[in-house]
């Protein structure tokens, strides 16, 4: 009952907003919304410190010690660009940039889209899993193109059709899967059931799982914006609202390389030869190279932080790929700290751009000068995406270098050029952004009036965790390492 009351907030507020939502206390009763569903999510959270697994909806859904991690991460970052939503929506209202309409559809879409996260990461049917995946492409399809120009109909129109064809792939090897499973556990849902998948995984196929795994990495691979499966990140980002970047990344993102490892932990246990490892090795670093090598040539800077978005996710997907308890713990925080990063830096250049009225980098200028709070924040937040102490990001980067250095020393160094020339080029762009002499700041209005909260938590959160994790949630990781290793 616990998780089906966390589900109905979010996907409640959705039917209340597509009414209601243009009222003036809509963006407040966004984020009263947002944070029921994070205390919701702290609650399943102590569930699972006291029982392992967690069921409900007949076995259909679960909690487990790998999504409770991420049930939590999606309800705080959801919580926080909530609270940023309540200014952005204020200062695009007042610019007439949004209607009644489109603030109807904003705030249901937002609602939506946490609602399909939350089940997609509760879901233990991977039928399920697979639905929650398509309505949460759909869902921010339409709210990537709220704006309805152009550009940001096409951004949202190659959204749809990248992440659909991805996702077709992705049924397919939810289709082999099921075939693989059915021998041992018999035809019906129970075959699609990730408990009891888990509970066979050795007696499954290997030829039919390495053919489920490749699709089901094409599929989710493209979601998660892996090179050359990435075509529709940027665009995603440069066009869409703020919020919408700040979700993408800092959760949507997750859900997609989650996926991943839940048929990743399947197919280890009788696919010979490391593939799955190797895979996820060969992309990821392909991903880093291609995303840091792209830095360069960006002048918009939304367009910029979503190269960046893929560069982590590739560093995420090569620390799963080298695997050991090492190696997967190294992933699993990094994927935390980029989601708590990103979302800061969207929160900050979002800001930015709606205050300098453009997202051309060479045009915002004077920062420090307009508002010294939101220059500094976006120099320490810069700081904190770019690995740099005391911040999570430094410790998780650590952590993989150090075992990638024992395991694949080459690899290390690559990475290690990588991570050298993304610190020269961000780092670059964001003094860039905000130095600047105040006769020489285009005209413009003043720095609009947000809530400091989201950004305040997300950077003291950063600085405390890269310092010391606490025991509990280190212990916490450690054993969802182990688990997703099978040596637990």
């Amino acid at each position: 009952m616990d998780i089906l009351f966390a589900l109905s907030i979010p996907l409640s507020s959705a039917a209340l907003f597509a009414l209601l939502g243009h009222r003036a206390w809509a963006p407040a009763a966004n984020a009263l919304a947002a944070f029921l569903l994070f205390a919701a999510s702290l609650f399943l959270a102590g569930h699972v410190a006291l029982d392992h697994t967690v069921r409900a909806f007949s076995g259909q859904l679960f909690l487990d010690p790998l999504n409770a991690i991420f049930i939590v991460l999606t309800g705080l970052v959801s919580l926080t660009t909530a609270l940023y939503s309540v200014g952005y929506v204020r200062f695009e209202t007042a610019n007439g940039r949004l209607g009644p309409g489109s603030l109807r559809l904003y705030h249901g879409l937002f609602q939506m889209v946490v609602f399909s996260m939350f089940l997609g990461l509760l879901s233990n049917n991977l039928g399920l899993l697979w639905v929650a995946l398509e309505t949460a492409t759909l869902s921010n399809a339409f709210l990537i193109s709220l704006y309805r120009t152009p550009k940001s109909v096409e951004a949202a129109w190659k959204y749809f059709v990248l992440l659909g064809a991805g996702i077709a792939q992705a049924f397919f090897g939810l289709i082999l899967l099921y075939f693989a499973a059915e021998r041992e556990l018999g035809p019906g849902g129970n075959a699609l059931l990730w408990t009891e998948l888990a509970r066979v995984k050795s007696h499954l196929d290997p030829t039919v799982m390495s053919l489920s795994f490749v699709f089901f990495f094409v599929g989710f691979g493209t979601k998660a914006g892996l090179v050359p499966l990435h075509g529709w990140l940027p665009d995603a980002h440069a066009e869409g609202p703020t919020p919408a970047s700040a979700i993408l990344s800092g959760l949507l993102l997750n859900l997609a390389l989650y996926s991943l490892l839940r048929i990743k932990f399947l197919a280890d246990a009788v696919v010979e030869g490391n593939l799955t490892g190797h895979v996820l090795m060969a992309f990821g670093i392909l991903s880093v190279l291609v995303a840091v090598f792209s830095l360069r040539k960006r002048n918009d800077v939304k367009r910029l932080f979503s190269y960046s978005s893929i560069e982590h996710l590739g560093i995420a997907s090569v620390g799963f790929g080298v695997g050991g308890e090492a190696g997967t713990l190294a992933a699993l925080l990094h994927m935390t700290f980029h989601s708590l990063t990103k979302s800061c830096v969207f929160f900050l250049v979002g800001t930015a751009a709606q205050c300098c009225r453009t997202q051309k980098i060479p045009e915002i200028r004077g920062l420090l000068v307009r508002s010294p709070f939101w220059g500094w924040a976006l120099v320490f937040s810069g700081l904190a995406l770019l690995g740099m102490p005391p911040f999570g990001l430094f410790a998780s980067e650590f952590l993989l270098l150090r075992e990638l250095v024992r395991t694949h020393p080459g690899l290390a160094g690559l990475l290690l050029l990588s991570l050298s020339v993304a610190f020269g080029v961000i780092l670059k762009r964001i003094l860039s952004m905000v130095s600047g002499d105040p006769e020489t700041i285009l005209p413009g209005e003043p720095m609009p009036v947000f809530p400091k909260t989201p950004v305040l938590v997300h950077l003291a959160l950063l600085a405390i965790l890269g310092v010391g994790i606490p025991s509990f949630l280190w212990l916490w990781y450690e054993k969802t390492a182990q688990y997703l290793t099978g040596s637990l």
